[in-house]
């Protein structure tokens, strides 16, 4: 496994873990726990868009012949 892939794994993971904290946050009372999920809403958009944007960098490695 390259490193590209490793990088790519982690970005997922770390959407993931957004994703999960963001969701926690809903069933909790409050303005601060609204606020929070909000942000990790947000987080999750941009780690969402720097996977993305890995996944393509990937695969148009992949296709001209990079390792």
């Amino acid at each position: 496994m390259d490193l590209l892939m490793v990088v790519l794994l982690l970005a997922m993971a770390a959407v993931v873990v957004v994703l999960v904290i963001g969701i926690s946050n809903f069933g909790k009372a409050g303005k601060s726990a609204a606020l929070k999920s909000n942000k990790m809403m947000q987080l999750r958009i941009l780690f969402q868009f720097i996977a993305v944007v890995l996944i393509v960098l990937y695969v148009w490695l992949r296709g001209q012949g990079g390792q």
